[in-house]
């Protein structure tokens, strides 16, 4: 997964990642539209995907970039990796908060659904913004705390600015990482503290509900997932919001 305290908290039986995704192509089309809509007419030299498991999202990459690199920090992980993406992209084991590249060195750095295990997230944006090329362009996906949803819950009071677990209580503990959703005004600040500054957004998901896959055509709940992300992007509205930065004001 990501830069968590337990690299191997994906390795064992009970905590399978690829199977989570057997079931939730819906998820899956949404963030690679938003991937394709945001580094549409591209290319770049390196791309970094960053805590990216056994590469979902690092398997969309090669069109965009002559060289891809998924930075993992768990053996298992990679090991299943391996297979998964074939021979053509590089495997690296390491932390998000300490990616071996040289400054300025990579123009594409993604970085999906790993901020929701980073309760403060400060270290893995810096190294964001160390290795990435003045001219280069990052995506990363925040768990958003202020969507729909939950603004409905907050109805007169507003959003928390810290991060909020969203754990159960007894899943609280140690042995389990965090799982966070993140308020995008604190995240927004945390970019631009490292140089990092917000280009564009989209909001990604918008449809993520059982009940809905349940009984509307998967075409066509992707058909309105492609039109909502721009246009939902400016309220928020989405459970995951997709940031691509840039080091350029």
């Amino acid at each position: 997964m990501g830069d968590i305290k337990r690299a191997d908290f994906y390795d064992g039986p009970a905590h399978d990642y690829l199977g989570y995704w057997k079931g939730r192509d819906y998820e899956h089309e949404a963030e690679r539209i938003a991937i394709d809509r945001l580094l549409s007419g591209q290319h770049f030299t390196h791309a970094v995907d960053v805590g990216g498991g056994y590469g979902r999202i690092t398997a969309l990459l090669p069109q965009y970039a002559d060289h891809v690199t998924l930075a993992e920090p768990s053996k298992v992980q990679l090991d299943k990796a391996a297979k998964y993406l074939g021979e053509n992209i590089e495997l690296v084991q390491a932390q998000a908060a300490a990616l071996p590249f040289a400054a300025g060195s990579i123009d594409l750095v993604t970085m999906i659904r790993v901020m929701h295990h980073l309760p403060d997230p400060t270290a893995e944006l810096a190294e964001i913004a160390r290795v990435l090329d003045p001219v280069g362009l990052a995506v990363v996906e925040v768990a958003n705390l202020g969507h729909a949803r939950n603004r409905l819950r907050h109805l007169g009071r507003p959003v928390p600015a810290e991060p909020v677990d969203i754990r159960s209580p007894e899943n609280r503990h140690d042995d389990e990482i965090p799982f966070v959703n993140h308020n995008l005004d604190t995240v927004t600040r945390q970019l631009s503290d490292v140089g990092l500054h917000v280009v564009r957004s989209l909001s990604v998901s918008n449809l993520r509900s059982g009940a809905l896959k349940r009984v509307v055509p998967h075409r066509v709940l992707l058909r309105v997932e492609r039109a909502a992300q721009p246009a939902l992007a400016r309220c928020r509205f989405g459970p995951s919001i997709f940031l691509l930065v840039s080091k350029k004001g």
